[in-house]
Parts: structure tokens; C-alpha cells; sequence
């Protein structure tokens, strides 16, 4: 089955996320929340080349994906031993920031090196479909409340990371004169996303790149 991203602005919360209907929504039990993101977007999983010998009896890993994704994960390690988890998620939530960001704005100059070429053409669809009706989307990332790894798998030398997101986003649409036609400021809206991040092991990139979203149920 021929994987495919659908870009769709939903009812009042009308480009209040991203997301595709292909594959199947998973709910999972709550995840210990980590630390905030870093302001650069790009996903470099390399781990420091060295880490205070205080935290080398903690794994990071053990608070940042499901028990199901764990197999995948300890895979990676094993092809990448310079991959590290609590670096990948803080990349991942900075990367979550910038793009919804940027397709808010209708500008996804900024990120196009990190989106794969298929999903960047639906975002930038929609931006034009956006634009077309005369809505102008005026949204907030509040806060992002959760980042954990729900699945990762490795096919030969490629990995593959669908990560959660938990979110509170503000959002507001107006249209062509500036009139509230839904949504609210005031009031955040919690959503949960899944995001899939694709990377060659094999190549001397660090990055990651985004391939699917999807609306977590």
C-alpha cells in the first residue's frame, strides 16, 4: 500500500495541526515529559562526544519511547552507536516547532531540508488552498508537553522514527478582513500528533527527515 500524507484544516480548529490518514492511530499510557527543545530545528541524534561521568549511570532512553519502540531503538544503537535518544527527541520537538510554524505563516522556506519532497508539496497545497479562500491562520504553539518515540524500526542501513507529540496550541483563522471565522487565542487546544522521521545510517548526515504525519488518537 503506497504510502499517503493528506494535509487537511478540520472543522473550527481549521489548520490547527498537521496531519495524514494513512496507517493506523495507536493510543499510548503516559511518558515521563523531557526537557524543552533547542531553538535549532535540525534533528542530529549523534550523541556528545563526551558526557559528565555523572550521567553515565542514567540512559536517557529509558524515559524517551514506548516499550514497543524498544526493539527498534537498541537497533539503531547497534548500526549508530553515536545515536543518541534524548538528543533525537529534542531535535524532533524543535523541527515540530519550526514546521508548524512556518505552514502558519504559509512560508516553509526555512524547513524544506528537513521535509520530505511528497509532504512539502501537500503543505504547500494547502497554504495555496489557504490563501485561495482568503484565511489567514494566526496560531501559538503554547507549549509542546510531550515528546516520547512510539515506534522505530531499521531496515537495512535506514531508520525510522515515529514520534508522539503531545501539544497546546492557540489558534485563531481569520479571514480576507481580519474577522475571527474560528478558534480562539484564549484558549489553548491540546492536540497529539504523530510524526515519522526517516534517516540513512549509512550517510555522513546527522539529520533527519520528516516523511508522514498523522493525528494521534
Amino acid at each position: 500500500m503506497t504510502a499517503i500524507v493528506i494535509l487537511a484544516l478540520v472543522a473550527i480548529f481549521i489548520g490547527l495541526r498537521l496531519y495524514s490518514v494513512l496507517g493506523e492511530r495507536t493510543g499510548h499510557e503516559q511518558q515521563p515529559i523531557l526537557k524543552p527543545a533547542e531553538s535549532d530545528a535540525r534533528i542530529d541524534a549523534r550523541a556528545p562526544s563526551a558526557a559528565p561521568a555523572a550521567q553515565s549511570s542514567i540512559d536517557p532512553a529509558d524515559l524517551a519511547y514506548l516499550p514497543t519502540a524498544g526493539p527498534g531503538v537498541r537497533a539503531m544503537l547497534s548500526a549508530d552507536p553515536s545515536f543518541d535518544v534524548a538528543r533525537f527527541l529534542e531535535g524532533a520537538q524543535a523541527a515540530y516547532r519550526m514546521i508548524l510554524e512556518g505552514f502558519w505563516k504559509g512560508d516553509l522556506s526555512s524547513v524544506r531540508d528537513h521535509v520530505d519532497p511528497h509532504v512539502l508539496d501537500t503543505f504547500e497545497q494547502a497554504i495555496a488552498d489557504r490563501h485561495a479562500a482568503g484565511h489567514v491562520i494566526d496560531n501559538r504553539l503554547v507549549a509542546i508537553e510531550q515528546a516520547v518515540i512510539a515506534s522505530a524500526e531499521l531496515a537495512k542501513s535506514v531508520a525510522t522514527v515515529a514520534v508522539r507529540f503531545e501539544a497546546d496550541i492557540a489558534a485563531v483563522t481569520r479571514d480576507a478582513e481580519g474577522q475571527v471565522i474560528a478558534g480562539s487565542l484564549s484558549d489553548a487546544v491540546q492536540t497529539r500528533d504523530l510524526w515519522t522521521f526517516r534517516r540513512d545510517t549509512a550517510s555522513r548526515d546527522p539529520n533527519w527527515v520528516l516523511i508522514e504525519t498523522d493525528e494521534d488518537q
